[in-house]
């Protein structure tokens, strides 16, 4: 491979999907990559692995840099299989190699792989001397499994947060001055967005928690994407505004329709919010994919969503986008609820008792019309579009 250094004697190792498009239904439209780096010392630490059908590409990658059987330790911050799946591989030809996990990490090494290996565990605090280099272990609980972690090298000050800070995106270069800065930052939003959003409260103290552990990375190497190391406090603070849910005066309409109708309303409504100086964003389910529509409600402050009626029930997509965002739980958020029905109604309750389950505020009343909205019907579109927007 081309070596990519990210500091002296450290290395990416990693390697580029360039084609997958779907990450266990996160849309990922610009590929992604699945990052491992590589430290030479007096003693070599590979952290995390890949994916196991790019397992031969990493061996491959370090074989350029270093004896695979004189590697001394793996270190593993997150067992999910993007990043852990190549672990086995890796340990057949590393096999004088001691893992490092935390204590949940090991459990669930084992329940993946066997109890063929030999596993060191660590907690938060806890050091490893490599040589000239310290890595120092930051446990992150639940950000995003249970077994998460962080390894931070020093004297170098690099941060290695496995999930964490990190975006679906396939390139050639590796470093964020090497990027379109507007990519990029599109990038980790929607990727906060659509996994991190339910940990917001977690992400605030655990950025507190290794401030005060006198933590502070001038890189940050995560395992999805590109390496931050012009301006690593730009995700910090990132990461800071969007756990603490700041939105701007949004609206996102998300819908979609049998036969027109609830598009009708849809645009209605939109009307009624850009006449009070709203942005609004107006998305149709079945044009657009869950993951761009989270990305987009994420700093908004009201969701207006509405559905056709199909067998007295919502439409199916609806059901699937409710699902999705309930267990998101974006918080600070106004929502209401339209559509419209044939014969009967439905939909509009159904979405409602579903938002209601989920928390979420919402607007009273919704609003569902029969067959074809009228000129009547289409103003009070209007209003309750105009309505939320001077809400919020």
């Amino acid at each position: 491979m081309n070596k990519v250094t990210v500091a002296e004697d450290i290395f990416w190792v990693g390697v580029v999907d360039w084609n997958i498009r779907d990450f266990h239904g996160y849309i990922t439209s610009r590929g992604t990559t699945y990052n491992a780096y590589l430290i030479l010392d007096q003693k070599t630490a590979l952290v995390d692995t890949v994916k196991h059908n790019f397992a031969k590409e990493l061996l491959r990658n370090v074989e350029d840099l270093a004896d695979l059987d004189k590697i001394d330790y793996i270190i593993v911050n997150h067992v999910e299989m993007d990043h852990s799946s190549g672990l086995p591989r890796v340990m057949e030809k590393a096999k004088n190699a001691t893992i490092i996990a935390s204590e949940k990490g090991k459990e669930a090494i084992i329940c993946h792989y066997g109890n063929n290996f030999n596993i060191q565990t660590v907690k938060t605090g806890d050091t490893l001397k490599l040589g000239d280099r310290t890595l120092t272990f930051v446990e992150a609980p639940m950000l995003h499994w249970p077994d998460s972690m962080m390894t931070y090298v020093t004297p170098e000050k690099i941060l290695m947060p496995n999930d964490a800070f990190g975006q679906h995106l396939a390139s050639s270069q590796r470093f964020d001055d090497e990027v379109d800065e507007h990519v990029l930052m599109e990038e980790a939003k929607k990727y906060y967005a659509n996994i991190l959003t339910p940990l917001g409260p977690l992400i605030t103290r655990k950025i507190q928690e290794v401030v005060a552990m006198g933590v502070a990375p001038t890189i940050i190497a995560p395992s999805h994407g590109i390496v931050w190391r012009s301006n690593p406090s730009r995700i910090v603070n990132a990461y800071l505004q969007w756990s603490e849910g700041k939105s701007r005066r949004k609206v996102v309409i998300v819908y979609d329709t049998m036969w027109g109708s609830t598009d009708k309303m849809a645009h209605a409504i939109a009307e009624g919010a850009t006449s009070q100086g709203a942005e609004v964003k107006i998305l149709k389910l079945r044009a657009t994919d869950l993951t761009e529509i989270v990305t987009q409600i994420h700093d908004s402050k009201a969701v207006i969503v509405g559905s056709p009626t199909l067998n007295n029930q919502m439409f199916p997509t609806l059901g699937s986008f409710l699902t999705y965002i309930a267990g998101l739980r974006p918080k600070g958020k106004v929502w209401s609820f339209f559509g419209s029905y044939g014969w009967g109604g439905g939909a509009v309750r159904g979405m409602t008792e579903m938002a209601r389950k989920a928390g979420f505020e919402i607007h009273q009343p919704g609003i569902e019309v029969k067959y074809i909205p009228s000129s009547d019907d289409l103003q009070k579109c209007f209003e309750l579009g105009k309505q939320i927007a001077s809400e919020i």
